[in-house]
């Protein structure tokens, strides 16, 4: 099979598909892998390290679209619309829930399209979630103690609070909706600041198994909107981690509680590329990563991990190797048919949408998966 990999187009985005041990392995099996000339030099690797590894460098995106398989990190934006066509297999972050002319798209073109995301084991973990879900929890809390500074802004700033406080003065509160894998590690890194956090889930076992890996230095609460609203008010940082796999994130903070904070409080929406989960949320790039809404600072950018590319990069690839060696051996169907985990990770396939969950998010037609 042949394998292109194109440079990321999205903004400020500077992971990569594929690392060179990535190439080697899949030129070992006989395969052939196309990477875009500079694709890797926001995560530090070089067009040398590719070729040393096997793979062949092509000087456009256009070449790496004509591939077989396309391996990439972000969802093909529209510009790259073009470069789409039947047969196409395509294994990235889709976030199809959130995108519907891009659903669109993909049915229309007949494109096979493989989503990291919805890739889900046996035991329900989604590995190839989970390394970007961890970035981007940790990634949560340091920026939101960012932001709560009065000092990084002229015309709109934080409340001034340092998140950990100091002796005699009380730490700020930190408030995580969904205590999964991104909502586990926001809630270390802010208790590692020294904030007061407390952190929110549907699941009681889930909440009994926080409360015991962190030695009952959390609060724990069972979501309910009489708890989400109470907690979400006194918040001086709230964390959105919800996620519903595949599907659109429920908006589970209303625009009336936001408005309950306190000025200059500060909102991190992590299932921004699901939709997001607090109803004052829009996505923003790495560029213009804020807004002011209600009087709340809210960071909702789609790619966050694409900050540390270079850790986010080689997290990533540890985990998708796997199954794109599978799909690239034994071609979509065969990889389908195989794995249980890989027929669950397929949102389209010839022109069908055959993720149920993606199709239900735009009110589009849902034909199961037939490979």
């Amino acid at each position: 099979m042949i394998i292109g990999v194109p440079k990321e187009i999205k903004n400020r985005e500077n992971r990569v598909g594929l690392v060179p041990a990535g190439v080697r392995a899949l030129t070992a099996r006989g395969h052939r892998v196309l990477v875009e000339k500079n694709a890797g030099v926001g995560s530090g690797i070089t067009d040398e390290a590719y070729q040393k590894a096997g793979a062949t460098l092509v000087p456009t995106a256009q070449d790496t679209w004509a591939a077989d398989m396309v391996i990439k990190v972000k969802e093909p934006l529209s510009s790259e619309f073009e470069l789409l066509r039947q047969g196409q297999i395509l294994f990235t972050y889709l976030h199809l829930a959130a995108e519907k002319k891009l659903t669109e798209v993909l049915a229309e073109k007949k494109v096979t399209g493989i989503a990291y995301e919805t890739i889900q084991e046996k035991d329900l973990s989604l590995p190839l979630l989970r390394p970007m879900s961890e970035v981007a929890g940790r990634m949560s809390a340091q920026v939101g103690a960012f932001y709560l500074q009065s000092s990084w802004g002229s015309t709109q700033s934080g409340k001034g609070i340092l998140l950990g406080g100091v002796p005699g003065v009380m730490p700020g509160k930190v408030v995580v909706l969904g205590g999964g894998v991104a909502g586990s590690h926001a809630a270390k890194v802010a208790l590692g600041m020294g904030a007061v956090v407390t952190i929110i889930d549907q699941d009681a076992r889930r909440l009994e198994y926080l409360e015991h890996i962190f030695a009952g230095r959390v609060l724990t609460l069972m979501s309910n909107i009489d708890n989400i609203e109470e907690s979400v008010s006194k918040a001086d940082l709230l964390i959105g981690s919800v996620l519903l796999p595949g599907a659109k994130a429920p908006k589970l903070v209303s625009r009336k509680t936001v408005g309950s904070m306190s000025p200059g409080s500060v909102v991190v929406d992590i299932a921004v590329d699901q939709g997001g989960c607090v109803e004052t949320c829009k996505p923003t790039s790495h560029e213009n990563p804020i807004f002011m809404d209600e009087g709340v600072i809210h960071y909702c950018v789609t790619n966050m991990p694409g900050a540390v590319s270079r850790t986010s990069t080689y997290a990533l690839t540890n985990v998708t190797l796997r199954y794109a060696l599978e799909i690239a051996d034994k071609g979509p169907e065969g990889a389908g048919k195989a794995s249980e985990a890989i027929r669950k990770g397929f949102n389209t396939y010839q022109g069908k949408i055959v993720h149920q969950a993606v199709a239900e998010a735009h009110g589009l037609a849902y034909s199961p998966l037939a490979l």
